[in-house]
């Protein structure tokens, strides 16, 4: 029912994103913000891309943007 959102370029571009998808600043936790379903296909649509989880991560490292668990 949920998925990630994340840049791989910066947190900005994220959050002008998410903004772009009207989700709220609170749903950020860190490095990503939680993506309901029912916006996945928009959020596609507007240019994000569907990646694996092993990709999301490695992106996130590339970009200097992964956060650990206890860093969120």
């Amino acid at each position: 029912m949920w998925c990630h959102l994340v840049s791989d370029t910066s947190l900005d571009e994220l959050h002008v994103f998410a903004l772009s998808l009207e989700m709220p600043r609170q749903a950020f936790q860190g490095d990503h913000y939680d993506l309901h379903e029912d916006l996945r296909a928009l959020a596609i649509e507007y240019g994000a891309e569907q990646v694996s989880s092993r990709e999301l991560v490695q992106r996130l490292r590339a970009a200097g943007l992964r956060k650990r668990p206890r860093q969120l």
